[in-house]
């Protein structure tokens, strides 16, 4: 009989957020499907809902003096989704040595459970007078510590 790991208590977890969002009516084209260019926008909404469960929104960074800019992001698409469709977005923290904020998104239509599209971003820090930051700010690293031990 196979058996769970046990898990050690220094061991890293994995931190994930799920938010369902509706398909609105200005995010379809003449078709009634989402336009590839607003699944940018569910991996945002994505970012936001996991910000605000685990403080780590916009607004939690700026206390500090930050903003973290988008530098990457890529989208894998494998179905469509219409106007009237609700869609799930699981988004996945994925820990780095680096001053980095990784995320990584899978979105699946709700009344199927189907994947639709896939993908991941990262994001740097910036001080708010514009400087890259290219050492992992202290706050940023207090947080990894709270968040990331179990």
């Amino acid at each position: 009989m196979k058996t769970l790991p046990q898990k050690n208590k220094t061991e890293k977890k994995s931190l994930t957020n799920s938010t369902v969002v509706p398909v609105r009516f200005s995010e379809v084209d003449a078709l009634g499907i989402v336009w590839h260019g607003h699944y940018l926008k569910f991996f945002e909404d994505g970012r936001e809902s996991f910000g605000r469960q685990y403080k780590l929104g916009y607004l939690d960074v700026y206390k500090f003096k930050f903003a973290t800019p988008l530098i990457k992001i890529n989208v894998d698409f494998k179905k469509t989704v219409k106007y009237g469709d609700q869609v799930k977005i699981i988004t996945t923290f994925i820990n780095s040595p680096a001053a980095k904020i990784i995320f990584r998104y899978e979105i699946f239509r709700e009344s199927d459970g189907e994947l639709v599209a896939s993908g991941e971003s990262t994001q740097i820090f910036m001080t708010l007078d514009y400087e890259l930051f290219i050492t992992i700010p202290d706050f940023f690293e207090e947080w990894k510590k709270k968040n990331l031990v179990i």
